[in-house]
This record gives structure tokens, C-alpha cells and sequence, in this order.
């Protein structure tokens, strides 16, 4: 990931404008030419505070030459829109004038002489932020040089810019400058429309004879391909946005709460669907989240989890049959062939959507390691179904749309021994992993005679190698269930490491029986659970008295679990 560099590391006195310009004849007139260029990385972070800035680190990231360069003032959005509207119909950026004496002034002049500008069209003012003197700005559209860089400075008025361009753009007024972020990212750039907040005039001019000589003949770059664009949704990005489009570089919105693009079904699909070779990201939230880069590469796959997206809460709920195929002894999972049992999911899933405020997802969880009460030949007390003769009832429930996870009884080896067994499985984007503390053995220990347990050392060693599989393989966040009915089964809890955006952690309360025993042991472990986990309940056909109904389930269980599991 490259964060760019605030200085842009060049160094450049100011633009010296004065002096008139006279008409030049067409002949003799200038053809501007713009350049784009592919980000070098993979992830180039544009995420400063001050707008000014972020506009500059756009226009470097995307452009090698401009010719001509559009500003507007900062803090002005009908300027920046109006300016935004014309960049991208002209295919160069679109950079912020700040107020005079700022010390980014600076920079935006060395960034005009980077890209070769010999022309600035300077939208309602501030292009005397650029120039040694502070005398006030002309009130209509005046050309001034120096060094052989023109200004021509423009109202912030539809009649004034349409007459700046080489064809008047049909005039759309946007309710709100929220709005009109939105119509930028969608607007096309050979079809563009000149976008205007409310208030503004928007009366189509009637081409003066003045106009083919205020601006020389303008080339587009050709459209630069393979880069993508996530924006924060804040009109502070605007100008970043519109250098973007006219570059025709294809932007997502993310909310700039959450500026992740996993959590969107939309931007997971309008990645995939560009398959970028870069991404630039716009906006100051996207410097202080997690796991960026996981997190873009994985959404650039376009692979949805089931439900939707690439993050496994809050957007959905779980309801699961648990299991292993072909022995009901060890759960409903395994009464019914594959194609049974994916049906018997997506019923019962069915009975808990219309109680449920979000997506209900059905789900299999897998024993692939049964707890036995004989050591075995490798003496662990575990059976271990091969992964590949799991294969296909797996892959038949995720092609089904369920969610798949793989149960860990290891008996007296490690949680971590057994779970590399199933790596290829893990790498599926609909398979997660359940860890069962129940059935962990001490060496001395034999199944049904002592509860198991496991230490929080060895649970993160399965989190922090599931994440690393996650990342290293792109994939959507996977879910990591925890088993546990008594406190004692994971020692040292406070401990579980949560700090993996590859990963949703979930507790999953296994307590059977009694509803009184139940709900004290769901209250119980929710004492100083770690921040952040999810939670699961456990709900047994032959051993709970009573076993709750779905509406008992998700009224009664609170707080309402993620995750709902049947036995």
C-alpha cells in the first residue's frame, strides 16, 4: 500500500500571472493534451484532512500531464461542482485553490508545473490564491499570463461555465452536495451533464463568438483502465472524484463511518466486476482503518458470501443443523443425505426470517474430527474424517447457498494440528471453522469422564493462522466459532485476540437441559466477554426441557444470538 506524500515532493515559488491576453487566431492556437497513469501499487491511500491535499494526491495518482487544469475554491461546493462537472467533460483534473497565504498554496502551484499546465480554468475565484498579489478578483471571465500558463477565470454560474466549453452541457440541478457526490461518481464522461446545487442559474447560453477563442482545443487522455476508485461519501472528496471520472476511472462510495468495502454488497460486485490491477482510496477515514489492503484485495474478488457481502455481522443470522454426515447418532445433521439436509436448512432458516431484522442464513457445521473414546492409531482420541471425503457434501452446500463450518474435537492433540488438516476446505469463501474446548484433552484426560479445556494461548494460534489463510488467500471474512458451556473451558478468555478484520469471532453457549439452567449459563458467559464477539445458542431436539420454539428462541434469548444451532 503507498500513502502518498503530502509535500508531492516537489518544490515550486508562485505562479507570477499578470497582463492581458490577447486573442490568438485558430491556427495558432494550442491543442491541450492530458496523460493518465496506473498507480505503481496496488493500494495508494489519498486520506489527508485537508481537502486541498487530497485533490493534489489524486492528480498526481492519475495523471502524468494536464495541460489544462480546472480549480475551484475550497469550502465553495457550487463552485466545485460546477468545476467538477467541466473536468470531467474535459478529462483533466480538477484541483482545490486555497485560501490565500495557506501553506498548500505552494503545493498546488508545483503541482500545476508537474503536469505541464499551460492553461488554468479557475471556477468562481481563487485562482489569486496562485498569483504573488492580492488585488481582487475580476468579476467576469479575464485571461491572464505568465510563463506561459494562461488563467481564465469563470463565475460560478451554469451560463458561464457552459460558454467556457467546446459543446454546453444540459444543466442538472442536485438537491444537496451529499447528492451531487453521488451523480459525480455515476457521471459519464463522454455524456457528461453540467451538475448545479439549487439557486444557481441554470439558463443555457447562446454561444458568443468569443467563446472558440477563450479556450484552446481540448484531447482527452485515453481512459486509464485498470484503476478503481473507493471514495469516503463526503463532498470534501468532490474535487478527488471529478479527477477520477475525467480520467474515466470507474469510483465506489463507502460510507465514511465504515469505510469498508466488504460491507457492501454493491462495492464487492462493482470491484469484482472492474477487476482492478489498483485501487486508490479517497479520504481521511481510510487511513485509520484496519487491514485496508486485506480488505480491498479480498472485495476486488467480487465473491459474495451467502447473504450478501464479505462480512459476516451485522448483516445477517445464522441457523444451523450440527453434525457429521451419515452418523445421526452425533446430530440432525447427519439423519438425511446431503441434498435432505441442505433442504432441512434452508426450511428451518425460513421459519426464523420473518422474526429476524436482518438476512437469515442456513448453515451445516460439520464434526470433521469426532471425539472417540479409543486413543486410535495416533493416540489422540480424535477421528479424523479425510477433508476430501467431506468435500462434496461441503461443496454442495455452499452451491446451495449455505454457510459451512468445520467442528474441531481433537481430543488430547491441538486445535491448530487438526485445523491445518482442512486448509483446503478453509479456503472455500463460504467455510468457517468451530473450535469445541469440550473435547480437548489433557494427556491423563479420557472423553466423557473429564470436561474438556483449552487455554487462550492455543485458541489464538488457530485465530491468528486463520487469519493469515484468510488474508493470504483473499477471502471473505470467515466466522470462528467458540464452543463453551462452562467458564473453565477456555481459560484465560479476557485474552481471545479480536484485532483480525479477517476474521468474526463468535461464543457459542452449548448448555442443554433445564431453560432456567440455560438462560443462568448464557448470562454467565456473557460476563466479560471480549468486545466485540458475536454469540451463537444451542437449541437440542431430545435434551432441552422444553426445547424453544423459533419465536421463544428470538425473543426470549437476549441478547438475540447471531448464530442459532440445532442438535
Amino acid at each position: 500500500m503507498k500513502l502518498l506524500s503530502r509535500a508531492l515532493a516537489l518544490t515550486l515559488g508562485l505562479l507570477l500571472l499578470s497582463g492581458c491576453v490577447a486573442a490568438e487566431p485558430a491556427a495558432a492556437r494550442p491543442v491541450l493534451r492530458s496523460e493518465t497513469a496506473l498507480s505503481a501499487d496496488f493500494l495508494t491511500l489519498a486520506a489527508d484532512a485537508d481537502p486541498v491535499v487530497n485533490a493534489l494526491l489524486v492528480s498526481a495518482a492519475l495523471y502524468r500531464r494536464a495541460e489544462l487544469v480546472v480549480t475551484a475554491p475550497v469550502g465553495n461546493d457550487r463552485a466545485q461542482l460546477l468545476a467538477a462537472s467541466a473536468a470531467v467533460d474535459l478529462g483533466v483534473p480538477l484541483l482545490l485553490t486555497p485560501s490565500f497565504g495557506a501553506s498548500t498554496t505552494a503545493a498546488v502551484s508545483a503541482e500545476l508545473t508537474r503536469l505541464h499546465a499551460s492553461y488554468v480554468v479557475s471556477v468562481g475565484g481563487g485562482g489569486r490564491s496562485l498569483t504573488a498579489t492580492s488585488s481582487p478578483e475580476p468579476t467576469g471571465r479575464t485571461g491572464q499570463r505568465a510563463d506561459a500558463r494562461t488563467l481564465l477565470t469563470v463565475p460560478a454560474t451554469p451560463v458561464a461555465v457552459n460558454a467556457l466549453l467546446p459543446e454546453p452541457l444540459r444543466v442538472v440541478e442536485v438537491a444537496s452536495a451529499p447528492e451531487a457526490l453521488s451523480a459525480l461518481a455515476r457521471l459519464d464522461p463522454l455524456h457528461a451533464a453540467l451538475l448545479t446545487l439549487p439557486s444557481a442559474s441554470t439558463a443555457t447560453p447562446t454561444p458568443s463568438s468569443g467563446k472558440a477563442q477563450s479556450l484552446p482545443r481540448v484531447t482527452r487522455a485515453r481512459p486509464l483502465v485498470g484503476e478503481f476508485m473507493l471514495a469516503a461519501d463526503d463532498p470534501a472528496q468532490l474535487a478527488g472524484v471529478a479527477t477520477a471520472r475525467a480520467a474515466s476511472v470507474d469510483v465506489a462510495l463507502v460510507p465514511a463511518l465504515r469505510p469498508n468495502p466488504q460491507a457492501s454488497t454493491e462495492v464487492v460486485a462493482a470491484l469484482g466486476a472492474a477487476t482492478p490491477g489498483a485501487v486508490l482510496a479517497l479520504g481521511l477515514p481510510f487511513a485509520a482503518e484496519p487491514g485496508l489492503d486485506y480488505k480491498v484485495r479480498a472485495a476486488a474478488t467480487g465473491v459474495q458470501l451467502p447473504g450478501g457481502g464479505q462480512l459476516l455481522f451485522p448483516g445477517r443470522r445464522f441457523v444451523a443443523l450440527y453434525g457429521t454426515p451419515g452418523t445421526p447418532v452425533l446430530g440432525v445433521l447427519g439423519e438425511r443425505p446431503v441434498t435432505e439436509a441442505i433442504v432441512r436448512a434452508q426450511q428451518l432458516a425460513a421459519t426464523y426470517q420473518p422474526l429476524s431484522d436482518r438476512p437469515v442464513v442456513p448453515m451445516h457445521e460439520i464434526i470433521v474430527t469426532v471425539a472417540s473414546a479409543g486413543s486410535g492409531p495416533d493416540g489422540n482420541y480424535s477421528s479424523e474424517i479425510p477433508a476430501e471425503q467431506l468435500r462434496p457434501w461441503v461443496e454442495a452446500a455452499g452451491a446451495a447457498g449455505l454457510y459451512v463450518v468445520l467442528d474441531l474435537q481433537p481430543g488430547r492433540t491441538d486445535f491448530l494440528t487438526q485445523a491445518q488438516q482442512y486448509a483446503g476446505l478453509l479456503e472455500l469463501p463460504y467455510v468457517g471453522l468451530a473450535l469445541d474446548p469440550e473435547w480437548r484433552l489433557a494427556p491423563e484426560q479420557r472423553h466423557l469422564v473429564q470436561i474438556g479445556s483449552a487455554d487462550i494461548a492455543e485458541i489464538n494460534s488457530v485465530v491468528s493462522w486463520l487469519a493469515a489463510l484468510t488474508s493470504d488467500h483473499a477471502l471473505p471474512q470467515k466466522l470462528l466459532v467458540l464452543h463453551q458451556f462452562r467458564s473453565s473451558m477456555i481459560q484465560n478468555r479476557p485474552g481471545l485476540d479480536m484485532t483480525h478484520p479477517e476474521l468474526a469471532l463468535l461464543l457459542h453457549v452449548d448448555g442443554l437441559g433445564g431453560q432456567p439452567d440455560k438462560q443462568a449459563t448464557w448470562s454467565t458467559l456473557h460476563a466479560d466477554a471480549p468486545a466485540g464477539v458475536a454469540w451463537g445458542w444451542k437449541n437440542f431436539y431430545d435434551e432441552d426441557q422444553p426445547m424453544l420454539t423459533p419465536e421463544q428462541t428470538m425473543t426470549l434469548v437476549l441478547p438475540t444470538p447471531d448464530l442459532v444451532t440445532y442438535q
